[in-house]
């Protein structure tokens, strides 16, 4: 039989319990997320691939978390077709963060765009990282973005927010939190330090600039072409207008030439050579109009064949980064 001081022991010991237990269910409530990332990571055993793209993104321990906790698939067309289904016909997408938590990023084997996966790949983790957010983390991220987003002068970001707009209403902050840390340089001193608890951004932005480069010099001289081109094509069509004009007009003063010298329309050989060295003078000036009207055609004709060669390249890359290449049949009964 206990002593009363033994039946206090036992009280303060259950009671300690007790408290404990109650401690331990509210960190697990508080900390659902966490332990249920920390489990998923356990049970996940990354591909030597994703663990190649987790090390040249340079993910930080906390990065890496985040992006092992959604367990990431470096997957091939079929895959990543049915983890990723596309929201409109025309624009690829190479990554995704699914509803249910996970991360899919084509497989793009184009070496012309080495370090698109990787780049990728961290702002599939940025989107699972805004997953974790609480609500008022959430909203003073929103307007620091927000207040990033309005001093950056970009047709292109303002096109894919467009595109955002449409496809996904109402996540617009997300995908900015995304696009502006993986692509976009000089940001605000708290936005690098809430990147840099994820990943190194000299490293991802380099990436980045490393495959953009390519687009952006094949875009730049297509843009260089189609304005000389356009120059060039209405000169052309103002001087064939002016040497037809002008030809017309000589064969005329020729034809007419040769009938006076034919009835006698000279009063002299001095006057008939005269104007017969004007015509002469006239045609020869008119021949090297032609040959210089031909020779802007050739170069209007190979500006246009290096801007074909140019779109064809352009075609190229964006096939080898569009996971949609084939049209289903058409059902049938």
């Amino acid at each position: 039989m206990l002593s009363s001081s033994g039946n206090v022991v036992v009280k303060t010991v259950i009671f300690a319990i007790s408290l404990a237990l109650i401690a331990f269910s509210t960190w697990l409530f508080l900390n659902r997320q966490y332990v249920i990332d920390t489990l998923t990571i356990w049970s996940y055993e990354p591909t030597a691939a994703v663990q190649a793209v987790n090390s040249r993104a340079a993910l930080t321990d906390k990065g890496a978390f985040y992006f092992y906790a959604t367990q990431p698939v470096l997957a091939e067309q079929d895959e990543f077709n049915t983890g990723c289904p596309r929201q409109e016909v025309g624009n690829p997408i190479l990554g995704c963060y699914t509803g249910d938590g996970r991360i899919y990023i084509y497989n793009i084997t184009n070496e012309q765009l080495d370090g698109m996966e990787e780049v990728t790949a961290v702002h599939e983790m940025l989107h699972a990282v805004w997953a974790r957010m609480s609500d008022t983390e959430r909203e003073e991220m929103t307007n620091r973005l927000m207040a990033a987003y309005g001093e950056i002068e970009n047709s292109d970001l303002a096109d894919r927010m467009a595109y955002y707009e449409r496809t996904e209403p109402g996540q617009i902050a997300n995908e900015l939190h995304s696009i502006l840390g993986t692509e976009f340089t000089s940001l605000s001193p708290e936005l690098e330090a809430h990147y840099a608890q994820y990943f190194n951004r000299a490293t991802v932005l380099s990436l980045y600039a490393s495959y953009n480069s390519v687009y952006e010099a094949l875009y730049e001289r297509a843009d260089t072409l189609y304005a000389q081109m356009e120059a060039l094509g209405t000169a052309i069509e103002q001087r064939l207008g002016s040497y037809t004009q002008q030809s017309a007009q000589l064969s005329a003063d020729i034809a007419t030439f040769n009938a006076r010298a034919t009835s006698g329309g000279f009063s002299s050989m001095s006057q008939f050579y005269a104007e017969r060295a004007v015509l002469v003078g006239r045609t020869d000036q008119l021949e090297a109009e032609r040959v210089a009207i031909n020779a802007d055609i050739a170069s209007y004709n190979d500006m246009q064949g290096e801007y074909e060669q140019i779109a064809g390249q352009i075609e190229l890359l964006n096939d080898s980064i569009d996971s949609f290449t084939t049209i289903e049949d058409t059902p049938s009964l």
